[in-house]
């Protein structure tokens, strides 16, 4: 089934719309760890597929994915700040992409996690929030050190 690449991207910005305004993160989880894929759209250097670990806004649509090779997870939720000041960083650190919205036929959006975070940080400044971060003075702070990272 083909995907609309401008519905899997409305559904991105969904995301981020409704994670800044919960505060909550979803990811499928089992034994070894949390549910991964392998990128449609970007390689590393070595001409592999790279790795994506992917993330809900909502519950339900976390669970329709619990199928297939993910029939054993459930569904795990994660504070977004917690979310943010470790997953994010720790995955752009170690080169992985965050897959956000997959939808039970495995299409879903591939982003880089400090584009993300930028992504993230101009969305709860619209919605006039700080979050109290453990890492970072506020979310001006988590912005500025991440834009030198991508810069």
């Amino acid at each position: 089934m083909f995907q609309d690449h401008i519905t899997v991207k409305n559904r991105h910005k969904r995301f981020i719309k409704t994670i800044c305004e919960t505060e909550v993160v979803y990811g499928l989880e089992d034994h070894l760890g949390f549910a991964t894929s392998s990128s449609v759209h970007y390689e590393d250097e070595e001409g592999k597929a790279v790795q994506i670990i992917c993330f809900w806004a909502e519950k339900t649509l976390a669970k329709s994915c619990i199928k297939d090779s993910w029939a054993e997870y459930k569904v795990s939720e994660i504070p977004l700040t917690d979310f943010i000041e470790n997953w994010c960083i720790g995955m752009g650190n170690d080169g992985l992409l965050v897959g956000t919205q997959f939808d039970k036929n495995m299409f879903g959006f591939e982003v880089d996690p400090f584009e993300l975070i930028i992504d993230l940080t101009t969305e709860l400044k619209s919605q006039g929030k700080d979050l109290n971060l453990l890492k970072f003075n506020g979310i001006s702070d988590l912005e500025k050190q991440v834009k030198t990272l991508i810069n």
